[in-house]
């Protein structure tokens, strides 16, 4: 069967039943809205996933796909040292989409939501020429200031948590044709994000953070640049995976181009005073003021890098 046999009221209804309600939605899915009480400041944000950009379907299968766009947004909400509270997903597909691709998308969303603790309570449902997500999640700080990228101070370190260059690496393997390491090819289709420690990284006093979606050295150019500061990473400290090491040898690259360019595993990148550094974050770098002929931006072993790489949509 197809979706557009379905029909939009028995697609949400497979969507949105049983789903777990935390004490705090009063009303979720069902009516025009859902509401639900936050502690502290509302903490949103929104991302949109689209068809041949975002994730190709010959390389990533429904629940794939449901897994990845949750993962994506909710890594946001990390990022801002915030707790994840509710989701919404808009999803656009073609009529012939198939119930059963339909059906493995909305139990890879609840899988993932499970994994990130956030409660799915409604969206919307639209024909489209091509698959388009569209994810709000939303979140709350409590008695904790949220987390922004301007916070970085000279002086301070640079510690991450999660990987880096899985998920780039698994995409070089597939555009080569090739589906292994799995590993890696796993970490392109859906991410590995590192749930809770925003929110650890934000009580340990965490001055800047951001999510590596674009790219280690794109992305702490955001904190670099928002902050008025020099980041210096050693590349010593960053950790290679092996499968990651596997793919570069396989394909004749440094691997380090995967680790420090390679955007989607939405590790969590944060500088922290000396004595902050949580347990589990591993310290990469280190945070320096701006000197006569050092502007702000990001140094690879005392250096500016060749490129910073990482994504950019245009």
């Amino acid at each position: 069967m197809q979706v557009g046999d379905l029909g939009e009221f028995e697609m949400i209804a497979k969507a949105t039943s049983g789903s777990p309600m935390p004490p705090a939605v009063s009303v979720g899915p069902g009516d025009d809205a859902a509401c639900f009480l936050l502690d502290g400041s509302a903490v949103i944000s929104t991302d949109m996933y689209v068809e041949g950009v975002h994730f190709r379907t010959e390389w990533s299968d429904a629940g794939d796909i449901g897994r990845k766009v949750v993962a994506a947004a909710v890594a946001d909400i990390e990022a801002m040292g915030a707790v994840p509270i509710t989701l919404l997903v808009a999803l656009g597909m073609p009529r012939d989409t198939s119930e059963s691709w339909y059906e493995a998308f909305i139990d890879g969303v609840r899988h993932e939501c499970v994994r990130a603790n956030v409660a799915l309570v409604g969206g919307d449902l639209s024909m489209a020429p091509q698959i388009v997500v569209t994810v709000t999640v939303v979140g709350q700080t409590g008695s904790v200031a949220p987390v922004t990228r301007d916070g970085a101070q000279p002086g301070q370190l640079v510690a991450m948590t999660g990987r880096l260059g899985w998920a780039a690496a698994g995409l070089a393997a597939l555009g080569r044709g090739f589906r292994s390491p799995k590993a890696v090819v796993d970490a392109h289709r859906f991410p590995l994000v590192p749930y809770g420690a925003g929110r650890e990284a934000a009580l340990a006093g965490a001055t800047a953070m951001i999510d590596v979606s674009d790219g280690l050295l794109a992305d702490l150019g955001h904190i670099a640049d928002d902050s008025g500061v020099v980041i210096d990473i050693a590349t010593s400290k960053l950790a290679i995976g092996e499968p990651v090491a596997a793919v570069a040898q396989a394909l004749g690259v440094d691997p380090l181009d995967y680790v420090l360019g390679g955007g989607e595993d939405h590790a969590l990148v944060a500088t922290f005073a000396l004595g902050d550094v949580p347990v589990g974050w591993s310290v990469i770098g280190q945070v320096f003021e701006p000197s006569r002929g050092l502007e702000a931006g990001v140094l690879v072993d005392g250096h500016h890098p060749a490129q910073a790489g990482g994504w950019t949509h245009f």
